[in-house]
Parts: structure tokens; C-alpha cells; sequence
């Protein structure tokens, strides 16, 4: 079985991925910002940020396709996503969790907006039983998820990454997968989480995959 061909699911991951082609404008919006910003020495994010609420900002296919993979082969029932946006990637993990037996995708979201588009395309998808959206900032409303995790998947603000990971790691199972998005694009801001995967070889083997902006993917060993 795999729900990635349901045709609800399908459709809905087409719409989305096409939609997500118009980021290239609101970058484009968001651009006069961070170069002022630049000037009073702020971050891009930070400069970026007001603009961000329209941005799908998603993974791509590939990225998704191994989501699904990985959460397959690993039999995850119990996943931890930071940072839904408008649900691309929430999707193709519920759809690896349904395949798997059952089980939930508990994700966390911000943006009003966003919150409201991804329960839709939840629906849409036929995948709300399987997702749980917490509201508000990551850093609190995970404090109350229960393990064991099976996976983690971690794509919001990349400054907060390494503490949401932090925040789960006693609640993570033996063989747990991790992910981190964009190690390239981010690898600055990024470094902290990596030396914390890498630095540890008795605790997670860790490797960047070639997928998208980068990828690390980490194992508890």
C-alpha cells in the first residue's frame, strides 16, 4: 500500500507543489527588506519575516518521496514535525504513518494563516485523523508531546532547531530517524545542530543527504 498514489492525496500534493511556485514572487517582495535590513545589520530571516506568512517556503518531491521512505522503512507510528507551514510535508508523512498501521504526525504551526490552510489541505487530503496541529510556539507546545518518537522531522525557524530537538530527545526511540532541512542553504545558523548530531557518535550517526537544500539525516543509535 502506498497513500501517496490516493488519488485525494495526489491531487492535493499537485496543488500544493504548484502553488509553492509563487514563493519566487514573494521573495522577490520581501527582497527591497533584507537589503535595508542588510544596512541596519539585521539577519534575512529577520528582514524576510513579515513576508514569510505567504510563503510556502516546502520541501520538494524528492525530499517528500524520502520522507515517506524513511517513516516507512522505520515503521514510524509516532512523528514530530516543526514548522507544518501550509502541510506538504505534514502529508507525506501522514500518508507513511496511515500506511504504516495508524498513528499520528503531531505538527506545530504559528501562522494564523497558515494554521488555517493546513487543517483545509488535511481534509482535503483525507489525513486530519492522522495529524494533530499544535498552535504556538514549538518550544512550549512540545513540551507536552508524549513518546516514544519515531521520527522528527525539523523545518521551522533554523535558530530553533537544535533546542526542539534538544527539548525531545529523551522521549526518541531506539533507531529514530531525525531530519533537518536546508543544512546548505543555512549552514551558519545550522552549525550548532550539526556539531550536536556529529559530535556524539555513540548517541547518533548523522549524515548530510543530498536532497533539496541538504538534508541531515540522523539516527539514534
Amino acid at each position: 500500500m502506498n497513500s501517496l498514489t490516493d488519488p485525494a492525496i495526489a491531487a492535493v500534493l499537485d496543488s500544493l507543489h504548484r502553488k509553492a511556485r509563487g514563493d519566487t514572487f514573494v521573495f522577490l517582495r520581501a527582497l527591497p527588506a533584507v537589503v535595508w535590513g542588510a544596512f541596519q545589520g539585521r539577519s534575512v530571516v529577520e528582514s524576510a519575516k513579515p513576508y514569510l506568512k505567504d510563503a510556502y517556503i516546502p520541501i520538494d518531491r524528492a525530499q517528500g518521496q524520502a520522507l515517506y521512505q524513511f517513516a516507512r522503512a522505520r515503521g514510524a507510528r509516532r512523528v514530530v514535525e516543526f514548522g507544518a507551514s501550509f502541510g506538504i510535508s505534514t502529508i507525506y508523512l501522514a500518508a507513511a504513518v496511515r500506511d504504516n498501521g495508524g498513528g499520528s504526525v503531531v505538527t506545530t504551526e504559528m501562522e494564523p494563516k497558515k494554521i488555517i490552510r493546513a487543517r483545509e489541505n488535511y481534509a482535503r487530503a483525507g489525513l486530519q485523523r492522522e495529524i494533530e496541529l499544535l498552535e504556538g510556539d514549538a518550544l512550549e507546545t512540545l513540551r507536552s508531546v508524549d513518546g516514544p518518537i519515531d521520527l522528527v522531522f525539523l523545518d521551522g525557524w533554523k535558530d530553533a532547531c537544535l533546542p526542539v530537538l534538544q527539548l525531545l530527545e529523551t522521549k526518541l526511540s531506539a533507531g529514530a530517524c531525525i531530519f533537518c532541512d536546508d543544512i546548505k542553504g543555512f549552514r551558519k545558523t545550522l552549525k550548532p545542530y550539526v556539531d550536536h548530531v556529529r559530535a556524539n557518535p555513540a548517541r547518533y550517526a548523522s549524515v548530510e543527504l543530498p536532497l533539496g537544500d541538504g538534508l541531515e539525516f540522523s539516527v539514534v543509535l
